[in-house]
């Protein structure tokens, strides 16, 4: 594996995965929020799409984000795409408890300084809010941009849970012949 694209909804561990393929692969690693929010604000998709074009046309590249409207440009690029499809309740658990770690102060990061009680909980656009509204909206049509990826012959691994992707990590640390082998299911179902 060469090119991993690598998504799923928020507290699903893809920065942490993503971080070990890169150490475990020798593979440079990209978080597409990196790219796009910038300290200028967002960039405008054609940019964005560009600069995402420009990570994926290289040999080896670890790609994580949620943005299948770059889908052309990274997840049919990839050799390997790896969705993180947690069932909702777990994805709530892990914001609840990830949020609450930032708001009592045990997590110094830019995300944690700039998060508030009503930003994670309480406004309308909260990120418990709006993990939900995201995870009911866009899980049929990853199925369908998921299946479309599969038919032009990337291989997909989806795992359904955090047991699934310790299972997968420990294939993917056998002999480098396993690395080809380390799909778990393909499904294209909910």
């Amino acid at each position: 594996m060469r090119k991993i694209a690598l998504f799923g909804p928020p507290a699903t561990g893809k920065s942490t995965l993503a971080r070990w393929l890169s150490a475990e692969l020798g593979h440079p690693h990209t978080d597409l929020d990196d790219l796009l929010f910038t300290p200028d604000g967002p960039l405008p998709l054609p940019e964005f799409r560009r600069q995402a074009g420009e990570i994926t046309r290289q040999d080896t590249w670890i790609v994580e984000g949620n943005f299948s409207k770059l889908a052309d440009v990274v997840w049919h690029r990839a050799d390997v795409l790896v969705w993180l499809d947690f069932q909702l309740p777990l994805i709530m658990y892990r914001i609840v408890r990830r949020s609450l770690y930032q708001l009592t102060g045990y997590e110094d990061s830019p995300q944690a300084r700039r998060l508030t009680w009503s930003k994670a909980f309480f406004s309308r656009r909260s990120l418990l809010r709006t993990a939900i509204r995201k995870y009911r909206n866009n899980r049929p049509r990853y199925v369908q941009q998921v299946s479309e990826t599969a038919d032009q012959g990337v291989k997909v691994v989806r795992l359904h849970s955090p047991r699934e992707v310790r299972r997968w990590m420990e294939l993917m640390k056998g002999p480098a012949e396993s690395h080809s082998r380390g799909a778990t299911r393909h499904t294209t179902g909910p």
